[in-house]
This record gives structure tokens, C-alpha cells and sequence, in this order.
């Protein structure tokens, strides 16, 4: 089982047989939130991956990615004698940091040196310290956000709307019904098959993503 786009909002109105206007003008929204609970509440490495960019000397700040939501790992490589660089220098992974911490490892900005940590330090810059001594190259890689269903035609898909149908479905569900102001009981019964359906894909995301059963053996549940 899969949705399109499309089939994704014909079940919306079939599940609360609703076809008002203003509600099925908002269902792009209950969708969306639908996805953001479930990105913000399930780790997934499919939606990790790189960016590459320059750390300039004496410039402690860079920029994060746009679709940015977490960090995973900063590596900086120093230039070459000439000022190139090259794949045969060796990465430092740079420890991440709250950014009081940061600040208060390097206190004075025109102090430089090879950083050592970074750390957020707004909604659109990292913070490394200490200040950079020359220019770095630099490779993040970060979790970031997928594009939204909604964000494409009707025939389009995603790979939450194909591989966690369920939990999209059911969270798009609860959505509904709370801008619906539903029935107590199937606003807690929607929520219930939604929070199910994320425990699963945690199991998923967290555990059977990143192991292989060879190596560390069964995935093992709490017993109920």
C-alpha cells in the first residue's frame, strides 16, 4: 500500500467523510504537520546527507544548509602548502558543542587556531572554535528535510507516502479531526494507530536501519 498525492486527500475524505470547502482547501496543511511530527520524532538515516563548503580564516561562522534540521557529523581539512586542497588530507572531526561552550573555549574571536568544536549558533549559522587560522574545507553531514508531498503534483509520491503510509495516513487523521473539532474518541483513536505506526518506523529508522543481524544479532524488543 501506497498513496499518491492524490489518493492521499480522497482517503482524508473518505476516512472523515468531509468534502467542505475550507476543509479541503487546509488538507495540504494537515498533511504537512502530519510529516513534521513524524520527522521530528523519528530518526531516519535516509534523510541524511552531505554539503560541502569553506571555513574562511577569521571568520568563525558559516552557513547551515536550507533544508537543514540536525547535524550528524563536521569535518574540517586543512589546505595544502600552496592553499589547495585535496582528498588525501586527513579530516578532524570537530566535537559538537553547546554554543555557550563554544564561546567560552575561545572568548576572543581574533584568537585563531584549528577548530576543535562547533555548535549552533542561530537558526542559520554554526559557530566553530577556535576562530579558523587559515581557510578549511569543510563536509557536513546533517539530517535534513525532505520535501513535502504536498510540495508536488497529484501523481506524486514520497518516500514517506510509500514506505510509511500508515503513519502519514493516520497522523494526517488526527489533523483532521482536531481542525474538525471530531469526537473526543476517534481524535484518541486516530492518535493511537498513529503513535503505533510511529513506534514502528522507529523500530525501523532506529534499530533494523542501522544494524544488520549478522553482526549484532535479533533486534530485540521490551516485552509488554
Amino acid at each position: 500500500m501506497s498513496f499518491t498525492y492524490a489518493q492521499l486527500k480522497t482517503a482524508l475524505q473518505d476516512y472523515t467523510e468531509n468534502d467542505e470547502t475550507s476543509f479541503v482547501s487546509n488538507l495540504p496543511l494537515f498533511i504537512r504537520q502530519a510529516e513534521e511530527r513524524i520527522l521530528k520524532n523519528v530518526q531516519l538515516s535516509l534523510f541524511r546527507k552531505n554539503a560541502q563548503a569553506a571555513l574562511t580564516q577569521g571568520n568563525p561562522y558559516i552557513n547551515l544548509p536550507e533544508d537543514f534540521l540536525a547535524p550528524f557529523s563536521f569535518t574540517v581539512q586543512p589546505p595544502l602548502a600552496d592553499g589547495s586542497f585535496s582528498d588525501t588530507t586527513e579530516k578532524t572531526f570537530l566535537d559538537y558543542r553547546d554554543v555557550d561552550f563554544v564561546q567560552a573555549y575561545n572568548p576572543t574571536l581574533t584568537v585563531t587556531g584549528a577548530p576543535k568544536c562547533y555548535a549552533m549558533f542561530d537558526v542559520v549559522n554554526f559557530i566553530v572554535g577556535p576562530t579558523p587560522d587559515t581557510n578549511y574545507f569543510v563536509e557536513l553531514h546533517y539530517f535534513y528535510r525532505p520535501d513535502s508531498l504536498t510540495a508536488g503534483a497529484d501523481s506524486g509520491t514520497t518516500w514517506l507516502s510509500i514506505n510509511a503510509e500508515v503513519a502519514l495516513l493516520y497522523g494526517s487523521l488526527v489533523e483532521c479531526y482536531t481542525y474538525m473539532k471530531g469526537e473526543a474518541d476517534m481524535v484518541q483513536e486516530y492518535q493511537k494507530r498513529f503513535t503505533e505506526a510511529l513506534t514502528s518506523l522507529k523500530m525501523f529508522g532506529e534499530a533494523k536501519e542501522v544494524t544488520d543481524e549478522y553482526r549484532t544479532g535479533m533486534v530485540i524488543r521490551a516485552k509488554q
